[in-house]
């Protein structure tokens, strides 16, 4: 795939005089070219996303992932030690953010530039093409992550994040509206995208990828970075509270851009392995078929986006006992 994401390619649909039509790329994410059984990709999708629902554990991804490398790799209890300076919250924040790594929406957004894998060339030229998008998704995340980590280190003390309230069963904390809000609206946001990918919706970056082809990854890497916006993971807490009662803008903007780093370091790394090791093949697999590269985009984000918003906004209704159920599994 190259930079001009409008290329035409044969369908399947004929034209009104029998001639066939060939379909547009309207953006990175939206190739045109859509597989017959979308309601039944859509069904599925939505599904597993549900399904991830039900047995998801915070606690074990939290805590038995998170907590873990943080501690290994600080070599030291991460939530019982204070952040001592400017340096040592510099340090905590990018490890905090490598133990967060296992996010929906990293997967998703990982999960729509799989397609741009590969190209022609060698090994260090597929390298070279799969670090573009890469480059692009890093810069809105970077954006969005230094604009809110310099507003929480101006005014942070008096942000919901701020509070250490507990949540009473039958109530929504302030700390808690917030993440639902984010959450929610990052949730429908890969949802929609999903639906365009398959063609049921109208590609919302259709026109201003004319100019800027590259505008979809730049906004995937906005949404990655506005988990931190709603973030309740004990260890980002744990930073923010201490960006904020530093009074340092710039401080806050650096410990925050370094937690987002440090959340798709793993992901890059497996996705620069794989654009190494079997890029060339795997998008040959990609395009032998129309409608492969639709299918595995709207799947992740539609998984995500379903997963995000059921989570964060209807189970967490249930676990505050504002609605009365919502199906979990024993160990979550």
């Amino acid at each position: 795939m190259t930079q001009d994401h409008t290329v035409q390619v044969p369908s399947e649909t004929p034209g009104r005089a029998g001639a066939r039509v060939a379909p547009v790329a309207t953006s990175i994410f939206v190739d045109g070219r859509f597989p017959r059984r979308r309601g039944l990709i859509i069904l599925v999708s939505a599904l597993v996303g549900f399904l991830l629902t039900i047995v998801w554990s915070a606690e074990f991804v939290d805590q038995t992932i998170g907590d873990n490398v943080a501690n290994t790799l600080l070599g030291h209890d991460a939530k019982e030690t204070p952040i001592a300076g400017i340096a040592a919250g510099i340090a905590f924040a990018f490890v905090s953010g490598l133990a967060g790594s296992f996010t929906a929406c990293n997967i998703a957004a990982f999960g729509a530039v799989a397609p741009m894998l590969g190209g022609v060339g060698s090994r260090w030229g597929r390298l070279a093409h799969a670090l573009k998008p890469l480059g692009w998704l890093s810069i809105g995340m970077i954006t969005v992550s230094a604009v809110y980590g310099a507003v929480v280190g101006f005014v942070g003390t008096s942000m919901p994040q701020f509070s250490t309230a507990q949540n009473t069963p039958g109530t929504l904390s302030p700390r808690g509206i917030q993440s639902m809000v984010v959450y929610g609206l990052i949730g429908l946001a890969m949802l929609y995208l999903g639906l365009a990918a398959l063609g049921v919706v109208r590609d919302p970056f259709a026109r201003i990828s004319r100019r800027f082809p590259n505008a979809p990854m730049v906004f995937m890497g906005a949404l990655i970075g506005g988990f931190l916006i709603g973030r309740p993971f004990a260890l980002f807490r744990q930073m923010f509270r201490d960006a904020a009662e530093s009074g340092n803008p710039l401080y806050g903007a650096a410990a925050f851009v370094l937690q987002s780093l440090g959340n798709i370091v793993i992901m890059t790394v497996l996705f620069l392995i794989l654009s190494l090791v079997a890029g060339s093949r795997l998008q040959r697999w990609l395009t032998a078929k129309p409608g492969r590269i639709a299918v595995l985009t709207a799947s992740s984000l539609i998984v995500a986006g379903v997963f995000t918003f059921l989570y964060w906004d209807v189970r967490m209704l249930a676990r505050r006992e504002i609605i009365p159920w919502y199906p979990t599994a024993p160990w979550s």
